[in-house]
C-alpha cells in the first residue's frame, strides 16, 4: 500500500519575496509549515544573503519548475570596489584589496563589454558540482577548486546609481546560469580594480514580478482563511510560453493514464494538454500525436 502524503492537496504557485539570511530551502520549509501543503518545491536557488523573488511551487506545479529555471531574469545589484572576497559577495573573507576606484565613466561604459553571450567562471562557492561534489563543500574543505568556464546571455546591463566612492548599484537581465556575484568580480577586473557584491535583489523570474511578490510574515497573516487568498497563482503560470491544447475527456482520461492520443493538425512540440480549464498534462506533439510526458494528478 502506498504511503499517504502528509498535508493537503494544493496545486498552484506562490510568489515569494525571499528575506536576507535565508536559504531558499529553508523559504520553501516555511511555506509548507504555513500552508500545510503536501509537496513544495522553488525555482531558481537564491543565496542567502540575496532578497526577492523566489516562486515556490506546490504540489502538482512541482512538476513545471523546470519551465521556471530555464526563464530570464532581473537582479539589481550592489558591488563594493577595492576588496576581494573569496566567495564573491559580503560572506566571505577579504582575500585582496585595492586602492584604485572606477571613474563614473569607467563603471558607465563598462556594461557594454558584458552585453550579450559572455564566459564567466563561476564563483569557487557555488553550487556547481565537481566530480560529483558541490563546489562549495569542496572550498570549505580547503581543497583547490577549478570551475570551467560557461558561457552565458547577458539581456541589459546597466549603472543605476553611484551611492559612494566604493559602492555602485546596478540593473542586469540574464539568461539562466548566470553568477550575479561572478559578473561584479570580472566588471571590476576589467576596471582595474576588484570587488565583491554587498547587496543581491532579485526582482524577476519569467512572469514572476515583485509588483505582486507576498512575504512570508504577510503569507502567515492571510493562509489563516485559504478560501479568501488570492495570491496563489495556477500551476500553469510557468508554462506561459507552452502552447495549450485542448483535449476532449475522453482523451483527457486516455492521457492521464500515460497513453497517446491522435490531435490533426497541431504541431510538433511541447503543449500544455488541456480539458476545458483543467491542466492535464505536459505533452509532446510528433506526427499528430500526443505524448504525455508530466500528467498532472489533479
Amino acid at each position: 500500500m502506498a504511503r499517504r502524503r502528509k498535508g493537503i492537496p494544493i496545486h498552484g504557485w506562490l510568489n515569494i519575496d525571499k528575506p536576507a539570511g535565508m536559504s531558499s530551502a529553508a523559504v520553501v520549509g516555511a511555506v509548507k509549515r504555513i500552508t500545510t501543503a503536501q509537496k513544495a518545491g522553488h525555482a531558481g536557488t537564491l543565496d542567502p544573503f540575496a532578497t526577492g523573488i523566489l516562486p515556490v511551487a506546490l504540489g502538482e506545479a512541482t512538476k513545471t519548475a523546470g519551465y521556471i529555471v530555464d526563464d530570464s531574469k532581473e537582479y539589481v545589484f550592489t558591488t563594493r570596489w577595492g576588496e576581494a572576497r573569496n566567495t564573491d559577495d559580503i560572506e566571505g573573507e577579504v582575500t585582496e584589496t585595492s586602492e584604485y576606484r572606477p571613474s563614473q565613466e569607467e563603471m558607465q561604459d563598462c556594461p557594454a563589454a558584458f552585453t550579450g553571450r559572455i564566459t564567466q567562471t563561476p564563483p569557487v562557492y557555488s553550487a556547481i558540482k565537481i566530480d560529483g561534489k558541490r563546489a562549495y563543500k569542496l572550498a570549505r574543505d580547503g581543497q583547490d577548486v577549478e570551475i570551467p568556464e560557461r558561457e552565458v546571455l547577458i539581456h541589459a546591463l546597466s549603472l543605476e546609481e553611484i551611492l559612494d566612492t566604493d559602492h555602485a548599484r546596478y540593473r542586469v537581465a540574464c539568461g539562466k546560469g548566470t553568477y550575479i556575484r561572478a559578473l561584479a568580480r570580472d566588471m571590476a577586473v576589467t576596471m582595474g580594480t576588484v570587488a565583491h557584491l554587498t547587496q543581491l535583489r532579485r526582482t524577476r523570474v519569467g512572469p514572476f514580478s515583485e509588483i505582486n511578490a507576498i512575504s512570508l510574515d504577510k503569507l502567515e497573516k492571510l493562509w489563516q482563511c485559504p478560501a479568501e487568498f488570492e495570491d496563489l497563482l495556477p500551476l500553469t503560470t510557468a508554462l506561459d510560453d507552452i502552447p495549450a491544447v485542448a483535449i476532449s475527456e475522453t482523451q483527457a482520461s486516455r492521457v492521464r493514464h500515460g497513453n497517446d492520443v491522435a490531435v490533426p493538425n497541431q504541431a510538433d512540440g511541447i503543449v500544455c494538454a488541456m480539458s476545458e480549464e483543467t491542466p492535464v498534462a505536459i505533452c509532446r506533439i510528433e506526427d499528430g500525436n500526443l505524448f504525455p510526458v508530466r500528467v498532472f494528478n489533479i
